[in-house]
């Protein structure tokens, strides 16, 4: 009998809503630098590509661009500071907990794969009851490449068993993990991303995230 699917899931964006703590993060980041603070609107641009990348952004947004010789001190206070407050705003999207329970009733095989920091995607599912669902989280520093390199993808499918597997998230970033793995993708519309995610062509755009099943039936025929 053929495995059950692995379903791969993004975190920020996807399952959780993290905006709200990453947000207040960055800002007290930018207040300790005599920086202007950003709007919810445009941290939702920015997120999605690691801890880095998003102080680079929020200091560009906010006047001149980081200097190199604050960046690792600066990276290491915002996560610091996020570690402490992970979930104090942050919760799953409408249906997510309903939709994972009825995946793993199916007999579905989960899994997150982030660029969130691994140290702290874990313990945020946890906070929230969300861990219990996944049999794997990978997250960047838990091997030395993130995504959109197929690498991890493939690692983390092969720790789940291997077997069919899809990607889900709600950016460019997670077509183009797909796309490089050979594995077919669905987006999200709801979540941080620049681009319209209607026109990025994912094999599968959905609104809401109850709709996850039955595209996954659809999409892998089981």
């Amino acid at each position: 009998m053929p495995p059950s699917p692995a379903l791969i899931f993004d975190l920020d964006g996807t399952l959780v809503d993290t905006a709200p703590d990453l947000l207040e993060a960055l800002n007290c980041i930018l207040d300790a630098h005599g920086r202007a603070r950003i709007d919810p609107a445009t941290l939702r641009h920015m997120v999605g590509f690691g801890a880095a990348s998003l102080i680079r952004q929020a200091f560009d947004a906010s006047g001149e661009p980081i200097s190199d010789a604050i960046m690792d001190a600066t990276v290491d206070a915002f996560l610091a500071h996020y570690a402490l407050h992970l979930a104090d705003a942050s919760r799953p999207f409408p249906g997510v907990v309903h939709t994972l329970t009825r995946l793993k009733a199916d007999g579905a095989r989960l899994g997150v794969l982030t660029n969130k920091v691994a140290a702290l995607a874990a313990p945020l599912l946890e906070k929230l009851d969300l861990l219990r669902f996944f049999d794997v989280v990978y997250g960047a520093g838990k091997k030395t490449y993130t995504k959109p390199d197929p690498r991890i993808f493939h690692d983390l499918v092969d720790e789940m068993g291997g077997g069919p597997a899809v990607m889900i998230g709600d950016s460019i970033t997670d077509l183009k993990t797909a796309r490089a793995a050979g594995a077919p993708c669905i987006l999200m519309t709801y979540g941080y991303t620049p681009d319209p995610v209607a026109g990025l062509g994912a094999d599968i755009v959905l609104d809401d995230f109850a709709e996850l099943p039955d595209a996954i039936k659809k999409l892998l025929r089981f």
